[in-house]
Parts: structure tokens; sequence; C-alpha cells
């Protein structure tokens, strides 16, 4: 395996040899490039961003969101298989053992921030289904982030529902789409019916219902995997009305799940420690949408109004740990709520010979949290401005951003502590990328972010941390081509690859560490022929330490190496075939020996069929095969063993 210092080496010394090695070539500007596999490659941009459209949303039958972005290059997950115990980890931050989030990875809901709280042995608490959304786009690292929110040092996820003209096409009249997708591991069941109207031109409504059912899961060797079952309804509501060059959009979204006598340890490290609940949670997103957007280039309003509330409710089951020592966290009732204003405006223009495209906003955000045990409640209130610029001058883009935040937090009335109840905290974040093109498909990138982890409603009662923002550096360096005719005549490929280095310091998420270093190396590339035939590769390649009372040594949440390479056959537009083979290294930079993570290969297997005449035209009938020859494994970051062999088939029908 190469080390990732050399191939940050190996790399810069390409991007500084680029300059010379085109320099001699016809500078012609090419097409725009369209490669037809399963995801394109952003080699527009100097951000490291990867989207999941709505193709390939209905293409994987992801069960939950982690599902569907675990594919993505430094992304890893701690389980993932069920909503409640899944985590997300990006670049080495995110969910730990202890915790579904350690505040450094960003979720957003149609611009809604979704609160995921630090609540000890429960998962990221992204209570939703994958089926209400049409496009998940993933930013890895801290460039790109500040129009979005602070502290964002592992990466955001950002997550957009359907419309009523997704399947109206803007067409007077309904449409609907029925979907069931069943599945042989754990028996799940999966039924999403949507019904679309638009009565007028201006005017469209949208109404979605989803009911996924799972039992617990086998790993390769028939065995259960510890994830227990989960059943959850979800539904959508979402209206849009469009009036000149403004509309205004109300959507509404719910998931609920009911568990009885589950394990209160969401991640089972030790269930039987903590004993047992039945837990009930809901998780409610409103989001009031305006878009004012004139002939004038100067002006461009969005304003986007947004209410997340998450609500667990657990009671412990009596007799279910040793001396009933769970009971104090079984007991407990936790909601999260947070409130959020944005309103932004993008202008474009031009200074002299550098054209500008400016966005520029202000946030208004009220977070409230219920008191628990062990999760301390009360307000934190925050006002936010940014700006970022996307300044061109010829072949060069460059890119500051700028975000001011400041906080007000007040510990909930009543609550018993010794330590300060209120504190105030500010902090000025920006980074700068700049990328320059050749036009002749070849372009590079580098920036350079930071970014503050202002304090959050679990630090009251550690007066340190009440006053410490915990402080992150994050330097990119990269390149990206992209071509036709690079085989042969008619094809298409596209490949982007970044090199980051981030420092974190002043570190108040995990305890007993100072300082946390990562780096590593992300690729993206994809490949098509007119015949049909596409590849599609991403990998990456990292590591990372850490520092506690100056002592060097591994970070604990370091990713392990991958790779990920589908090959696929489209034949006309009735018939999709791919294979996906997972590449995960051993991954042995630990403190101890039991704690390596073994090497695995997984393969899975996709088909989509869609016949255009006949009884069952514009049926879409898919069948996914996943881990094929049913390998018993364990991912790196995981606490139980990943699913066995699971044949999924959907049957889908637009109308």
């Amino acid at each position: 395996m190469v080390k990732p210092s050399t191939l940050r080496t190996a790399l810069l010394c390409g991007a500084a040899f680029l300059p010379m090695s085109v320099r001699a070539q016809e500078m012609t500007a090419l097409p725009a490039i369209v490669v037809d596999s399963k995801r394109d490659v952003a080699t527009d941009t100097a951000v490291p961003v990867t989207q999941i459209d709505q193709r390939e949303i209905d293409d994987r039958q992801a069960s939950t969101i982690a599902e569907l972005i675990d594919s993505v290059p430094g992304v890893t997950l701690m389980n993932g298989t069920t909503p409640g115990g899944s985590g997300i980890n990006i670049r080495g931050f995110g969910a730990t053992g202890t915790y579904g989030t350690d505040q450094m990875v960003l979720i957003q809901v149609d611009g809604a921030t979704q609160g995921s709280e630090e609540l000890y042995r429960i998962g990221t608490q992204l209570y939703t289904d994958p089926a209400l959304y049409k496009e998940v786009e993933v930013q890895r690292g801290t460039v790109g982030s500040f129009e979005y929110g602070s502290g964002v040092v592992g990466g955001l996820v950002r997550l957009q529902t359907k419309d009523a003209s997704d399947f109206t096409g803007g067409a007077l009249g309904w449409a609907g789409r029925q979907t069931l997708e069943l599945g042989t591991n754990g028996d799940g069941i999966t039924s999403s019916s949507i019904l679309a109207w638009q009565p007028r031109q201006d005017l469209e409504f949208l109404a979605q219902f989803v009911w996924r059912t799972q039992d617990e899961q086998k790993d390769g060797e028939g065995e259960p995997t510890g994830a227990e079952g989960f059943t959850d309804p979800s539904y959508l509501l979402k209206g849009k009305y469009s009036f000149g060059d403004q509309s205004v959009a109300l959507s509404f979204n719910n998931t609920e799940t009911t568990e009885r006598d589950v394990p209160y340890d969401q991640f089972g490290i030790g269930p039987g420690f903590f004993g047992n609940v039945d837990r009930d949670i809901r998780n409610r997103t409103t989001v009031l949408a305006y878009d004012w957007n004139p002939a004038s280039p100067l002006w461009h309003v969005k304003a986007n109004l947004s209410h997340a509330d998450q609500r667990i409710d657990s009671s412990y089951v009596e007799g279910s740990s040793p001396g009933d020592m769970g009971r104090s966290l079984g007991d407990a009732d936790h909601r999260y709520e947070t409130t959020k204003l944005t309103v932004k405006n993008s202008a474009s223009f031009a200074t002299g010979t550098v054209a500008h495209d400016l966005r520029a906003g202000v946030e208004v955000i009220h977070k409230k949290r219920k008191e628990a045990s062990a999760a301390p409640g009360g307000t934190d209130d925050r006002l936010a401005l940014f700006i970022v610029d996307d300044a061109r001058l010829g072949n060069w883009t460059f890119s500051p951003a700028l975000r001011y935040e400041t906080q007000d937090m007040e510990r909930a009335s009543g609550a018993a502590s010794s330590a300060p109840t209120e504190c105030d905290n500010d902090a000025v974040m920006g980074g700068l990328s700049i990328r320059h093109g050749w036009g002749n498909g070849l372009s590079a990138f580098v920036s350079g972010a930071y970014t503050e982890t202002l304090p959050i409603l679990d630090d009251f009662g550690n007066l340190v941390f009440m006053q410490q923002s915990q402080k992150a550096r994050t330097w990119e360096i990269g390149a990206a081509y992209e071509t036709h005719g690079l085989v042969q005549a008619g094809d298409a490929f596209q490949i982007k690859a970044n090199l980051y280095h981030t420092d974190l310091w002043d570190v108040t998420s995990y305890s007993g560490i100072d300082k946390v270093e990562t780096r590593g190396i992300e690729i993206e590339a994809a490949y098509s022929l007119a015949n049909g035939f596409y590849a599609d590769l991403n990998a990456n390649i990292a590591e990372g330490d850490a520092s506690a009372d100056g002592t060097k040594g591994y970070w604990t949440n370091a990713v392990a190496d991958r790779l990920r390479l589908t090959l696929g056959q489209r034949l006309g537009d009735e018939l999709d075939l791919s294979w996906e083979a997972v590449a995960n290294a051993r991954f042995n930079r630990v403190a101890n020996i039991s704690d390596e993570t073994p090497g695995s290969v997984i393969h899975n297997l996709r088909i989509t069929y869609s016949p255009r005449a006949g009884i069952a035209r514009d049926v879409e009938f898919r069948v996914g095969v996943e881990n094929l020859f049913d390998t018993d494994y364990r991912p790196r970051l995981a606490t139980r063993d990943a699913p066995g062999r699971n044949i999924k088939f959907t049957i889908a029908k637009t109308f």
C-alpha cells in the first residue's frame, strides 16, 4: 500500500510540473464532458464534493442515509444498517464509539440543520428515510462549508427532498409513483407511495408515505449481527407556489420509530451492562423557503426558515442490567429543537476584468434542548454573517470565504450545577481556494481553510470548555482532468485527486486528547463508452495521529484505506447491469493488536430493467445482491459484524 506521504509528494511534484507540460499545447476549450456512468466527478470546482442523484439513490436500494453515502471516498460508517445505530465518519471525524457525533460533521435537510447531539451510546440520530430524497451532496473537509455552518472539520451532508414537478414534469394534472422493495437478509419490506398534483402552472403539491421494516440481520456466518430490527413509517408533505419571479415552498417530513425491550446501547458495545429500554423516536422537519430571482444579475435572494424537532423518549426495562445500573440512562427523555433563519443573496457582476459570483447572507439560529440525565439542557442562540466570492480572472478562479459567528448559551432553569450557567463566545473563520484551468480539460487547485467549533450544550459543567472553541485548519491541493476520446472516439473520462492535511487543536470533543492530525488522498474517476460500457472508481488513503499530554499516538477514529470499483453495461434505455467491488485495506495503526481490522473485498451486483413497450412498459425492475459471496467481516470503526448476503428486489411504476 502506498503511503499518503509518498502520494502527497508525487502529487505536489505533478502539480508543479503541470503548467510547464501544457504551456506548449494549443489552448482549445473543450465542450462539456458528460460521462454516462453511475456518478459524475466534480472537476469544475476546488471543493471536494460528491453528488448522489435520484438514479443512483434508486440504484443503491439503501435502507438508511448512512448506507447511501458510504460509497463516497473519505466516508466511513460506524455500523449503518439501522437508523438508530448509524454513525457517519468523514475523514476521521464524526461518529465515535461513545457518541453518534463529535459536532464536526454537519447534516442538513432542505437547509434545516439536524440537531444531532452527543447522547451517550446513541447514534447520529439521523432518523429519516432515503426514499424521501432526490439528491444527496457530500462535501468533505472545511472548504466550501462557510455558508452552511461553523465547525465543519470532517464534512457536510446536504439532503434535498423530492418535489411534485419531479413527477408532473411541469404539466398540469396528477402524477404518482409506487415502489415496493423486498430484502432477504432481515426480511426487509419497503413501500413508497407518491402522489403529485399540479392544478395550475404556478402551483404544485406532493405527498409521500414510506413504510420500511426490517428484522435483525445475520452476518456472513449466519449469526445475528446484534443490530435490532426496526420499523420506520415516514411521510413528506410539500407545496410550492410561484408568482412572477418569486416562489414560496413549504415542506414537512416526519419519521417515527417504536422499539420495545431493546438494548439501550445502540452501538452494541455493552448492551448487557446498560440494560434494555422501551424507546419511542420522532423526527420532524419543517421548512418554509422563499426565492426571488429577478432579471437583475445583482439579485437572487433566498430565505429559508426551518424547524428541526428530534425527540427520543425511553423507559428503562426493570431488571435488565446488573443492579439496575442502567436506570439513569434508560429513563432519560431527550428532545432537541433547532430553529434557523437563513437569508442570502447571490450577485453576479464584474470589477474591471474580474467576474464575480458573490454570495452573502445572515443566519439566526435558536437551539433548545431538554434537560436529561447526562445531557445538559438549555438554549444556544447564534448569529452568523457569511460571504463567499468566486472571482474569475481569465483561467483563474479565486474563492475567498469568511464567516463570523457569535453565540449566547444558557443552561436550562432549575438544572443542578455549581458551574456558571451562561457563556458568550464568538469566532471569525474563513478560507481561500485557488483554481486554474488550462482550457484543455486540465485544472489544478489549492486551498486553505480555518474553522472553529464553538462550545455546545454538553460543555456545561466544564468551565474551560465553556470558554474555549475547538479549532481546525485544513490545507488541500489537487488536480482534475476531463476529456473526450481518451482511448477511442465517443468515450468520456473524468478524474479528480485531492490531497488534504487537517490539524485540530484546543480539543474539547475527545477526553484526554490535545491535538489531532489527519492526512490523506481522495480520488474519483468515471469513464464511459458510446456502446454503453462504463466504469466508476473512487479511493481514499488516509492516516491520523493524536497527541495526549505531549505523547503522540495513533488516532483511534482514523479510517481504513478503501478502493471502490464499479463496472457496468447499459443496453439501450432498458437494461443496466453492474458489478461493484469494495476493497478495504487491513488497518493496523492501533495501539493494541486486538484492535486491528482485517482487510476485506466485498462484491455487489445490480440489475435494472425498465421495458419501453408491452404490458410492463415503464415499470422499473431492480435486483441487487449485496455481499455476493456472503463474506464474514467487520468494517473499520464498526462495532458489529456487517450483514451477510442480502438480495433485494424492487419494482416501481411512475404513472
